[in-house]
């Protein structure tokens, strides 16, 4: 939902997202292992600290991580939108995923969990091709259209977003699916164009969409 780097150098890189494939020439970047306890995170960022990999646990980059000044869990995975509309929409949906993570927790309801090579598969379809393509559907161990598995995603949060108020926020996860990502609107207008600056200027027009509206009218999300 959030792809929105397709250009590389000045050229179409074959992928929606092609800035977590640069991303990824770092240390301690993408998805993180899977820690049963706090516990047994803390001993790993001790010993990256004891062993000079790191001086403090923001040099850790992954795609989501506890932040260690903050009492804050930071997602760190989504390109930068365009549209302000955009940002507040993929906010809202990642607080409304935390927030029914923790409600289902709560209700000692278990989770499932697959392995970190199995993400990656599916990280790296979304990044080639966006929302356009399929993911794998581990439960049913089939592909499914990445559309398809929004709209369950979208179904998965409903009962939390009366209580974060941002039901209207998240709905326009819906809109994106109908215009297009960021990626897939700055290629149509290279596909027409074939202009670099000409993709540029729409960024900027895109940028400024929503910018216009007063602060208060922007509404602010609820603490989980």
């Amino acid at each position: 939902l959030s792809s929105n780097s397709p250009f590389w150098l000045g050229m179409d890189a074959g992928l929606k997202s092609y800035r977590c494939k640069v991303f990824d020439k770092f240390p301690r970047t993408n998805l993180p292992d899977y820690f049963p306890s706090w516990g047994e995170y803390e001993n790993f960022i001790k010993l990256l600290i004891k062993t000079n990999c790191i001086d403090n646990a923001k040099k850790i980059w992954w795609d989501i991580r506890p932040h260690p000044f903050f009492n804050t869990l930071e997602f760190r995975v989504c390109d930068i939108p365009m549209r302000v509309e955009e940002t507040i929409a993929l906010a809202a949906l990642i607080q409304a995923t935390v927030a029914k993570l923790y409600k289902l927790y709560a209700a000692n309801q278990g989770f499932r969990l697959y392995r970190r090579a199995l993400l990656m598969e599916n990280k790296w379809r979304a990044a080639r091709y966006g929302i356009d393509g399929k993911l794998i559907d581990f439960g049913k161990q089939t592909e499914v259209p990445e559309r398809e598995l929004i709209e369950e995603y979208l179904e998965f949060v409903d009962d939390v977003l009366d209580e974060l108020d941002s039901r209207k926020e998240v709905e326009y996860v819906r809109e994106i699916m109908k215009m297009g990502t960021g990626a897939d609107r700055q290629l149509k207008v290279f596909r027409e164009t074939g202009d670099m600056k000409a993709v540029v200027d729409y960024i900027i027009e895109e940028t400024e969409v929503g910018l216009g509206e007063a602060v208060s009218d922007i509404p602010t999300a609820k603490a989980v």
